[in-house]
């Protein structure tokens, strides 16, 4: 899938500035060390088991199920791991690497929090610096996720730059690391980014797919018809995918459908951007008639950012992934539904993934299942969901 080192087809690559091509390399050479080396893998599964929680279950949503009508919807329960969300795998893979690079501060942008979470907490756990950036905006809607990175350690430096969001975020991250790279190392939270980072957030995700394929085996004797996961940069859902790619099984990644269709108002690369790059990565990136990175929205935070990864641009050129967008309202809809009848509160970013599960479970014969990775929970989100609610005409 990958004919050029760092690309995937015409995806990927790293256009990065000048000061940070020799970090860039040095990183390179030093994941391609370490996941050849016995010590740091066999490091990286126990700090998976002992310290993050790994293995996570499946669950079988049955009261969601019955509801569709059709498929069994299981859930992959990322949720339940420590800090709250799939994040703290790439977190803990990259901070040992930090590590063993010697280097003795880490920083992290974040968007919905859960990766500065993660981040803080491995920092912590390492007895390493850490700041993280984060949109004063996403500030705002991820108040408690900025108390638990401070709690940690970690100075929270909110960016009013821009859109305030993500995006903003990654921007000030790269500043940062551009100046202090000796000592510091850029924990970049999703599979986007200049090489080597998609690849590198991907092995550190994929055993999200490895569990996943070898639980349905041995407790279901057989694969599921469909897989889903919620597409923002797409760490996740690639760590779920890549499991499966191999296999008859379909696969859906649901980016945020927001409020319409309008450049704007959501942020569905797919459904309305074009080919660009952005963050050092050649991806789909919505944009304007002028070529400038357009304005994006969504009620979740970790979903509202203007680019892809570029393995997610490639599978879907391939029609290997079929991507769907999901609206604000129906996320809402399916962060109550599954609250209310699974006694699971998910992430906001998840609960577009759940939307879209239903509809497909609706469609298929009730011997199918379905598997959806429920990427976090979605304590974070309670009063961006109450304050949605009361603003809902």
């Amino acid at each position: 899938m990958a004919p050029r080192r760092g690309y995937f087809g015409a995806f990927g690559g790293a256009f990065a500035p000048e000061t940070l091509m020799a970090p860039l390399a040095e990183l390179s050479s030093a994941f391609d060390g370490a996941r050849r080396d016995p010590r740091f893998r066999a490091s990286f599964d126990e700090a998976l088991r002992d310290f993050a929680g790994r293995p996570t279950p499946l669950y079988f949503a049955r009261h969601l199920s019955e509801d569709a009508g059709g498929a069994k919807i299981l859930f992959k329960r990322e949720d339940l791991l420590h800090t709250g969300a799939h994040k703290i795998n790439n977190a803990i893979g990259q901070g040992l690497l930090a590590r063993k690079m010697g280097k003795r501060r880490l920083i992290a942008e974040t968007g919905a929090g859960q990766h500065g979470v993660a981040t803080a907490t491995v920092s912590a756990w390492l007895g390493l610096g850490c700041v993280v950036y984060m949109g004063s905006e996403d500030a705002r809607r991820q108040a408690v996720n900025v108390s638990r990175m401070r709690r940690l350690g970690a100075e929270v430096r909110e960016v009013n730059a821009g859109s305030r969001t993500l995006k903003d975020a990654i921007n000030e991250a790269m500043r940062d690391w551009s100046e202090t790279f000796a000592t510091t190392h850029y924990v970049l939270g999703s599979a986007l980014g200049p090489h080597p980072y998609p690849s590198m957030v991907a092995w550190f995700h994929r055993i999200i797919g490895v569990e996943a394929r070898a639980e349905c085996r041995r407790r279901w004797k057989r694969l599921p018809r469909a897989v889903v996961a919620c597409v923002g940069g797409g760490s996740n859902a690639i760590g779920i995918f890549q499991a499966f790619l191999k296999d008859r099984v379909a696969l859906y990644g649901v980016e945020a459908g927001g409020r319409g269709p309008a450049l704007g108002d959501h942020a569905a690369r797919f459904a309305g951007g074009r080919l660009g790059i952005l963050h050092g990565t050649r991806t789909f990136v919505l944009q304007d008639g002028g070529g400038q990175i357009a304005p994006t929205h969504s009620v979740s935070a970790g979903l509202d950012y203007p680019a892809v990864g570029p393995q997610h641009a490639a599978l879907r050129d391939a029609r290997r992934v079929e991507y769907v967008s999901v609206s604000d309202r129906e996320a809402l809809a399916a962060f109550d539904a599954t609250t209310r009848r699974e006694g699971i509160v998910p992430a906001l970013e998840s609960a577009h993934a759940v939307a879209f599960a239903q509809k497909l479970a609706a469609k298929m014969k009730k011997s199918d299942f379905l598997l959806v990775n429920l990427s976090g929970r979605g304590d974070k989100d309670l009063a961006e969901v109450e304050r949605a609610e009361t603003e809902r005409p």
